[in-house]
């Protein structure tokens, strides 16, 4: 019999079984896969995890998504066992772009444009961590945010934040018309049926998808591209079965 798998993450919210963007890409590759995750959802805990989201199966305990579905693999819960090669050096080409040319945009929208911050990510967070941590932490993760944004677009010859935010966008935008034109008209990035490429597209567009923001420049780009926005909303039906809603 395998042994127990569980998986601490962040939870929901705007119909989505998670903001986190690392979180719900384990979520849905589980459930590609068919691995039997328990999900803890991190509500007002002292035991939030430094890493999250975080698999614990009996003495082992894995963070960061890609060594999470890596362990998964080795259980035999393997999403990708029809895929070539070919696509499987393209699964690994598209989630290089995704983490280079979308991730910086999704973090700024999230974690460093000051409105929504203000009023979205900061209070929705700060009200899923125990006080006085929830004083702290959100803050904490917005540095950490732009820190890595600038770690990785604060050089010549992006010097200014304003720079930076243009440029990270304009990457960002790119990134999701090459989505949108991969896919096409089909149901999945490589057919009909989901796989590792489809769980981490997923996992970045399903929060920039749905969160109600203020400021939306990232999210009114998306929905002008509708087959995109119809993948987020058939993943959420079928393999959430949770009820559709604008974002």
């Amino acid at each position: 019999m395998a042994a127990p798998m569980e998986l601490s993450c962040w939870g929901g919210d705007w119909g989505l079984p998670s903001l986190h963007p690392e979180s719900l890409t384990v979520m849905a590759y589980a459930k590609f896969s068919g691995a039997p995750l328990t999900v803890n959802t991190i509500n007002n805990s002292w035991s939030t995890p430094k890493d999250v989201p975080v698999l614990i199966s009996e003495d082992t305990v894995i963070s960061q998504p890609a060594k999470i579905l890596n362990f998964l693999r080795k259980q035999r819960y393997n999403a990708d066992y029809e895929l070539s090669a070919k696509q499987g050096a393209d699964t690994l080409a598209y989630i290089a772009l995704l983490e280079e040319k979308l991730l910086p945009a999704l973090l700024h929208t999230f974690w460093v444009e000051a409105e929504n911050y203000c009023s979205v990510t900061k209070p929705w967070f700060a009200s899923r961590i125990p006080f006085p941590l929830s004083l702290y932490l959100p803050g904490k993760m917005s540095r950490e945010a732009l820190n890595r944004i600038l770690l990785t677009r604060g050089g010549p010859p992006l010097y200014s934040l304003t720079e930076v935010e243009a440029q990270i966008y304009r990457d960002a935008k790119e990134c999701l018309n090459l989505l949108s034109k991969r896919l096409g008209t089909s149901q999945f990035f490589f057919g009909n049926t989901p796989t590792t490429l489809d769980a981490f597209v997923f996992g970045f567009l399903a929060p920039v998808y749905k969160v109600c923001f203020p400021r939306v420049q990232l999210q009114e780009h998306l929905k002008q591209l509708t087959n995109l926005c119809r993948f987020c909303d058939d993943i959420l039906t079928c393999y959430f079965k949770l009820t559709i809603t604008d974002g």
